[in-house]
């Protein structure tokens, strides 16, 4: 039995509104003891808060446990592949929490990494500050690159759009954890002990869920209620073993 692999926002839900289905399929994977995991991209939340989010949608039975986001995938990457532990923070609780677990101090001066993930108060004087750190020697560290954000009708901007900004001003490539990079993947599998055979990525957006899974042979389900649409593989050249308009077809 194959664990999910499931992306929350424009699968799941598409920012404070339900996606059809969504609940039907969680409830069918909990009956059916099908193990599951929410990969999220999104670096904002703590893992209570996506749990807290996700029960005033309706979810039932979610747990903290369910969640792996892309700040513990970057928060637990350079924990393991730097000694330095000084950074500083453009974004939220959940980036936060996931740097403290690893030991990390979050800090304004003698700044080891910028560590940057989604901020929605974000100002022009938190990113100044952030540029300062970085042409003064500290490494850009993005949890992800997503170019936009679903949000009910339309669109927010997402991380990327910042993380670019910050490349461009500082000249400086950005480490990327999220998907569609590696270290979000190997570090899911290693923290909950699993291997690439073991399990089955579901999510919304070629370029980041599916396009991680395709590169690395892993069966991918796209569901079309979010970011990109069946006409989109092609002009993306990412194709998904499965394609769905809605979860309920995933029920059995």
């Amino acid at each position: 039995m194959k664990t999910y692999l499931i992306d929350l926002d424009g699968t799941m839900y598409s920012g404070n509104e339900n996606i059809p289905g969504a609940i039907d399929f969680i409830n069918y994977l909990q009956k059916n003891n099908i193990p599951y995991i929410f990969l999220t991209n999104n670096a904002t939340r703590t893992k209570l808060q996506n749990k807290q989010h996700m029960e005033k949608l309706g979810f039932k039975n979610i747990k903290e446990e369910d969640f792996f986001t892309s700040s513990m995938a970057a928060a637990k990457y350079i924990a393991k592949n730097y000694s330095k532990r000084n950074a500083f923070v453009v974004g939220q609780d959940g980036l936060k929490e996931a740097l403290i677990e690893e030991g990390f101090k979050i800090v304004d001066e003698n700044v080891d990494f910028v560590f940057v993930g989604l901020n929605t108060q974000g100002d022009y004087q938190l990113y100044s500050r952030a540029l300062f750190h970085l042409v003064n020697g500290a490494k850009l560290i993005g949890t992800n690159k997503d170019r936009k954000l679903p949000s009910g009708s339309t669109f927010k901007i997402g991380n990327g759009a910042v993380v670019a900004m910050l490349e461009y001003a500082s000249q400086q490539e950005a480490f990327i954890a999220g998907k569609p990079y590696d270290p979000i993947l190997n570090e899911v599998l290693s923290f909950k002990k699993l291997s690439k055979e073991d399990v089955v990525l579901l999510g919304d957006n070629l370029e980041t869920d599916i396009d991680l899974g395709y590169r690395h042979g892993i069966e991918t389900i796209m569901v079309t209620t979010g970011v990109h649409t069946v006409a989109d593989c092609n002009a993306l050249g990412v194709y998904p073993t499965q394609i769905v308009k809605s979860l309920f077809e995933l029920i059995k």
